[in-house]
């Protein structure tokens, strides 16, 4: 029964890194890469399409992402919405789409790190919500005597030990997006 706790609990705190690592990919740093345009929806035939599906994503260079749509039709339409996904990013059409992106100021680089701050407490506070349930389970367990005082003790021990494994990967996965963000 604890295991099951115990490994229903780490599920979920994975879940957690990897959303963590999905909203860093978001985060914009001075180099292009694919995973910045992951948040654009293309209108595709009056349906919202996520862009990688109506279009290949690369990057011609570090400061140049290249857009070919699949249907040289749907250009001006993925164009539209690059710009409209509020991303700060100004395309260049032709028959492809190059996105450049902007360098980065002092400013723009210290609002990005308090983004990437703001995503990596939220994932701490999903894991310690994740900790809370796992002893709140065990706990039951101990009030309806199917489980000893020890083993709940050692529990949650277990699950606290689980935790700050947890929150210390947040913590590292932080210090590196931040240490990007300040690489000029």
């Amino acid at each position: 029964m604890i295991n099951d706790i115990k490994k229903d609990g780490e599920a979920r705190m994975k879940k957690t890194i990897e959303a963590l690592e999905s909203a860093f990919s978001k985060v914009r740093t001075g180099r292009a890469h694919p995973g910045m345009l992951s948040s654009v929806m293309v209108s595709y035939y009056g349906a919202d399409t996520p862009l990688n599906q109506v279009a290949s994503v690369n990057v011609e260079d570090s400061r140049t992402l290249l857009v070919q749509p699949f249907d040289r039709t749907m250009v001006q339409a993925v164009d539209k919405a690059i710009r409209e996904a509020d991303l700060g990013l100004n395309p260049m059409t032709a028959d492809v789409i190059r996105v450049p992106m902007p360098a980065l100021t002092e400013e723009t680089r210290r609002d990005m790190q308090k983004l990437a701050r703001g995503e990596a407490e939220n994932s701490r506070v999903s894991i310690r919500n994740v900790r809370r349930d796992m002893l709140s389970d065990v706990k039951d367990l101990a009030k309806e005597k199917e489980i000893s005082e020890d083993e709940e003790r050692r529990a949650s021990d277990e699950i606290q030990k689980l935790t700050d494994k947890y929150i210390a990967m947040i913590d590292n996965k932080l210090e590196n997006k931040e240490a990007e963000l300040m690489e000029v």
